[in-house]
């Protein structure tokens, strides 16, 4: 805890020497870490931030020693258009970054990054990768172990871009068959670890989603298409990976487990109401489907359904065939 605080600390006055071209006395640099920091501790910093390879040089204002971080080191850097606490920042979300677009991005991501040190001399990357030990991040637990082929996710961003049909072969799950479709390509959507496409299928006059992970094979046309709608917003109505039209959906929550979904937004629309006892009410506007369900079964008896009825009997029967499973087993 010790060494992440200075880390911290230290990040700040960075910050504050590049914000400042005349540069920070060591009163100032104080006011910068925080209350109850000691000037020795802050002529450590500099120093610390001087042995990483920071240019750090000192002068005098008005009587007394000034620190100044020299930009003629950074120019790499500005030329790629980053100011060094934006690089620093973006490699602090490399965590973040590497978590939500993972698969056949994973090796874009490191090749941008590497990219990004050549804009900085090595010795300063110790200290800038020191940051991440603050932040870290833990990839979707159902992320698919096949995220789609890279070249197929390239031919599909192509179409979208270029607004080009695709034929897909597609293994669907619901049918339990390989099918080709043709297909307007809108969107490339990330979504509960997994990647998605959104397209326009004219054969049913109907938008449709596609997991990436079971695209077998994306081949672009030289068809144009005029979209025939605006782009859906991703998954904007489900808890999930999911389309569809949203019903208002009303959940009660004992008292026990009722702070714990008050501190959280499950959704865009939802509301809260307070109950009798310390229990509440949430209600939603989404689709019913499979990732909603799950979610309220997760809560087990401290979840009921009120409305739509048809959801709750639907809940109630995964229930009942759970019970039966169990039963079987003994």
């Amino acid at each position: 805890m010790e060494r992440h605080t200075e880390i911290v600390r230290q990040w700040r006055i960075l910050l504050a020497l590049e914000g400042r071209s005349r540069g920070l006395t060591l009163s100032e640099a104080q006011q910068e870490a925080g209350d109850g920091v000691g000037e020795r501790t802050i002529r450590r910093d500099f120093d610390a931030l001087a042995q990483a390879g920071f240019p750090i040089e000192t002068s005098k204002r008005d009587g007394k020693t000034v620190f100044v971080l020299n930009r003629e080191v950074f120019r790499g850097v500005a030329a790629a258009g980053f100011s060094l606490s934006e690089l620093c920042a973006l490699h602090l979300s490399r965590t973040v970054l590497t978590a939500v677009a993972g698969g056949p991005f994973r090796d874009s991501l490191a090749s941008a990054f590497d990219k990004l040190y050549d804009a900085l001399p090595p010795p300063m990357w110790k200290f800038i990768e020191s940051l991440p030990d603050a932040m870290g991040a833990k990839e979707h637990a159902s992320r698919p172990r096949a995220a789609g082929s890279a070249k197929a996710i390239d031919r599909l961003m192509q179409a979208i871009l270029g607004r080009r049909r695709v034929r897909l072969r597609y293994h669907s799950f619901s049918s339990q068959q390989v099918k080709d479709y043709i297909v307007e390509p809108y969107r490339l959507a990330y979504a509960q670890g997994g990647l998605y496409l959104q397209a326009f299928v004219p054969e049913y006059r109907e938008m449709r989603t596609f997991a990436a992970q079971r695209i077998e094979q994306a081949v672009g046309l030289e068809d144009g298409f005029n979209p025939v709608e605006s782009a859906p917003d991703v998954f904007a109505h489900s808890l999930g990976a999911f389309s569809g039209t949203p019903e208002r959906v009303v959940i009660e929550f004992t008292a026990a487990e009722a702070p714990y979904v008050r501190e959280r937004e499950f959704h865009a629309s939802q509301t809260i109401d307070d109950l009798p006892g310390g229990r509440l009410r949430l209600t939603m506007d989404v689709v019913i489907d499979w990732e909603l369900q799950a979610w309220v079964m997760g809560f087990g008896p401290a979840a009921k359904v009120i409305a739509p009825a048809a959801f709750a009997a639907r809940i109630l029967e995964s229930l009942e065939e759970t019970r039966a499973t169990y039963l079987r087993a003994e």
